[in-house]
């Protein structure tokens, strides 16, 4: 037995032990596919955390506390009579060999560009094979609703653009970004209801994912990296004012929006 089967089979085994019905641990014991499904999606944000921040010790620490997620869930499916840790990796290295055939069989690929391509066609054989015992499928099936809205935008569109539904050039995303912003402004200048407000603002957002998807941009890394850039710069702002002897609720938008400036100033060399 390898180090890294060792390793698997004892943290399995402290799920076991944290499961077991007499001797186990009573709030892991009452946890349900669904009560569990909401740490597993906070463990992947906090795993992208420590990846920002280049924290190697963080993100060894958070890839355990996901590894943990997925031995929950075999561990509840285990109990019900189902799969196992052992059918999650069996099924996932099945998968993973079945989709690089450059690397496992013969075909040839060059490049990432043309791996993704094989890699979409690969999924949509999958689907389709499904679809015989399952019934017809859609091409947007299996985009997580749980997805970040901003995610899923890109995912659905990418979807929806592998079988030809698609701009073909950057200026149309661009027309309908403006034409978007228009409706959105109309909505708000005639004080119309919230509900039309908030569709024309999610139309909008919608055409912002698909200028970044044709862009070759995460929307959801763009976005994160504006929010850390915003907080770096108010960071600055509050840090002058205190200097002053000043909160920013003594302050006023002049006064901050000068301090911004000066931020923006910073990080882009010009001070």
């Amino acid at each position: 037995m390898t180090k890294s089967e060792s390793s698997i089979l004892s943290l399995i085994d402290v799920m076991a032990r944290l499961r077991d019905p007499e001797t186990g641990c009573p709030w892991d014991r009452e946890q349900t596919f669904d009560t569990i499904a909401p740490y597993t999606i906070e463990e992947a944000y906090e795993v992208a955390d420590a990846i920002a921040s280049g924290d190697r010790t963080a993100l060894k620490d958070e890839l355990g506390d996901l590894l943990f997620q997925v031995v929950y869930y075999a561990q509840m499916s285990r109990e019900e009579g189902g799969f196992d840790f052992d059918a999650i990796a069996t099924h996932e290295a099945e998968k993973m060999i079945r989709r690089h055939p450059h690397v496992f069989g013969d075909p040839d690929i060059s490049d990432a560009a043309a791996q993704t391509r094989a890699w979409e066609s690969h999924k949509a054989a999958e689907r389709a094979e499904k679809a015989k015992t399952k019934g017809p499928e859609s091409v947007l099936d299996g985009v997580a609703m749980a997805l970040p809205a901003l995610i899923r935008a890109e995912k659905l569109t990418k979807r929806a653009a592998c079988v030809g539904f698609d701009w073909p050039s950057i200026d149309e995303v661009f027309d309908k970004i403006d034409e978007e912003l228009a409706e959105a402004r109309e909505e708000v200048e005639n004080d119309a209801p919230r509900a039309r407000m908030e569709d024309e603002i999610g139309d909008l957002l919608f055409a912002v994912a698909n200028l970044a998807r044709k862009l070759g941009i995460d929307p959801e890394t763009a976005l994160r990296g504006t929010n850390d850039k915003f907080t770096r710069r108010f960071h600055h702002i509050e840090a002058e004012l205190r200097a002053r002897g000043k909160t920013p609720a003594q302050s006023d938008l002049a006064e901050m929006d000068a301090l911004w400036n000066e931020a923006k100033e910073k990080e882009n060399g010009r001070a």
